[in-house]
């Protein structure tokens, strides 16, 4: 509805001013006009089609502002409308002299045309220095602030706001990560990411369903453990899919997109966007193992080749180890002999100690035969 009502004022403003307009025009080229009423429509007409693409226009960078704006946070947007309003009030001081000064009438054109450059200039200004050291100004209004003191000596930089995809809500895991301050800043949910949990949540398949609802329950957990530094963005954007809408939002607000899908966080990458996978933040923090270390584990299930045995360390890597089929079912020591990087985790090989006791099973079968 407003962007009609803004289309129908342009149109009209613009052949308004073409009917106005003719009589602006010199006395010497009115007297050749023989019909003026014609000439008042055609300016008119072109006056309304100049008005409207103008109203296109506007209406474009209308809709890129709003966006801006609802994904600004908010220390930024005052900031900015600090340094805009400065930058109006220092180009209006400037101006009053300039306003006082009689000029001939043939420089009337003079004092508009300044007015809007110098509002346009030191209002473009005040925007910028604000973007640069906004909050520095922010720092005016509360000089006791400790952590704005930092932020302006550039000691303390500002968290980005982190983007949760839908994989990360369902895996759980973003929780601990919050509750330990393993994450900081504002915790972003798109709405296109509420509208497919909830989706999930009403599905027919029981697993699916099962996901909807714990990622519903999981962020009703996070609103109440942290308030408002959960929002919820409505902000509609035009996109085929949640995972572009949240590529989108996150290069946007300059912010972190979390998540446990490999493919959209390598898409993240290409395209310049900060992202954190949770899978790659599991493998940066387990613990390294050497060769030559010795691990004490049980030994679960057969490997792959004749006489491995099949072990697990706390962090979920697979342990294979040589000769290591008849301790299936038992605890013993290994040694670490090597490790292997694949791209879906890592691998640690290894062999039983030579101070392993020998298997009583097979020293009674060995004795028996």
């Amino acid at each position: 509805m407003a962007d009609l009502v803004i289309l129908v004022l342009f149109l009209i403003s613009g052949a308004i001013t073409g009917w106005i307009g003719v009589n602006w025009l010199p006395e010497e080229t009115l007297d050749h006009i023989t019909n003026l009423r014609n000439l008042k429509i055609a300016l008119s007409g072109l006056s309304a089609l100049i008005g409207l693409l103008i109203a296109f226009l506007f209406q474009q960078f209308r809709n890129k502002l709003t966006k801006r704006i609802r994904t600004m946070p908010t220390d930024l947007l005052v900031s900015r409308s600090v340094g805009i309003v400065l930058g109006l009030v220092i180009a209006t001081l400037l101006l009053v002299p300039l306003l006082l000064l009689p000029l001939p009438s043939e420089l009337f054109f003079v004092k508009p045309i300044f007015a809007v450059l110098s509002n346009i200039f030191f209002g473009v200004l005040g925007y910028n220095l604000a973007e640069v050291h906004g909050r520095t100004v922010l720092r005016l209004f509360n000089p006791n602030s400790t952590e704005s003191l930092l932020v302006a000596d550039g000691i303390l930089t500002p968290a980005s706001a982190k983007v949760l995809d839908t994989s990360v809500i369902i895996d759980g895991r973003i929780q601990a990560l919050l509750r330990f301050g393993l994450i900081e800043g504002q915790i972003i949910v798109a709405q296109s990411v509420m509208d497919e949990l909830q989706k999930l949540s009403d599905s027919s398949n029981n697993e699916k369903r099962g996901k909807g609802r714990r990622g519903l329950k999981l962020l009703n957990q996070l609103r109440e453990s942290y308030g408002r530094r959960l929002v919820i963005n409505s902000t509609r954007y035009e996109g085929e899919g949640t995972d572009e809408i949240l590529l989108k939002l996150t290069s946007d607000i300059s912010g972190i997109l979390i998540t446990v899908d490999y493919n959209l966080s390598q898409v993240a990458l290409v395209q310049e966007i900060k992202v954190l996978n949770l899978s790659d933040l599991v493998l940066a923090v387990r613990p390294e193992v050497q060769p030559g270390e010795k691990l004490n584990l049980k030994v679960v299930r057969e490997g792959k080749e004749n006489s491995q045995g099949i072990a697990y360390l706390e962090d979920g890597t697979m342990v294979v180890i040589e000769e290591g089929l008849q301790w299936i079912g038992k605890r013993i020591e290994v040694v670490v002999t090597g490790a292997l990087q694949t791209p879906t985790g890592r691998m640690v090989f290894s062999k039983a100690s030579n101070d392993q006791p020998p298997n009583k099973f097979e020293k009674t079968k060995a004795s028996q035969g």
